[in-house]
């Protein structure tokens, strides 16, 4: 059994959210850990744990940053993490999966299944093995209580409900 953790300088843990329907917002988690066990080469046997701390949501906006963190979404003061953990992982391709398990965004698990795309391992310039994956998906954020809404005079929405997640993930094997 092989455990990898992830290589924080070289992932990101991205979202995207429709604004006024027209443009997307993009946030970001700034402080997160993930760690994967597995004995197969291909990772098909793997199992993933992740966890974003939510009060260092960034989305370039001081103010949207603070709305975010209140209880109108992630309420960080009584829910700061949000955690992921695999059920399975099932190998489409050489380099597609489906990746299933629990997301739990304030204190409500969900199960949700991701795409996964395994861009291979490599050895960087000092010896340490790395494995790298694209991870993409969506989540209705109501599902998690992430309720706030509003319209436009015209009746328009401000926000969506679909989520768009966005990973960029490297891995570092553990000695």
């Amino acid at each position: 059994m092989s455990t990898y953790k992830i290589d924080a300088a070289h992932s990101e843990i991205n979202f995207k959210v429709k604004h006024l329907m027209i443009t997307n917002v993009t946030g970001t988690f700034k402080q997160f850990s993930a760690t994967m066990e597995s004995s197969a080469a291909d990772f098909s046997d793997a199992q993933i744990t992740f966890e974003a701390d939510v009060n260092s949501i960034s989305t370039n906006n001081d103010q949207r940053d603070g709305h975010l963190k209140s209880d109108d979404f992630f309420n960080a003061e009584t829910y700061p993490k949000l955690t992921f953990v695999s059920n399975k992982l099932d190998k489409k391709s050489d380099s597609d999966y489906t990746l299933t398990g629990n997301l739990t965004i304030r204190n409500i698990t969900k199960e949700v299944s991701l795409q996964v795309s395994f861009g291979g391992t490599m050895t960087d310039p000092w010896g340490q093995q790395k494995a790298g994956f694209e991870i993409n998906g969506s989540i209705n954020r109501k599902d998690f209580d992430l309720k706030w809404t509003a319209t436009t005079e015209a009746g328009g929405i401000v926000v969506s409900d679909e989520v768009k997640l966005q990973l960029a993930v490297q891995m570092i094997k553990q000695a």
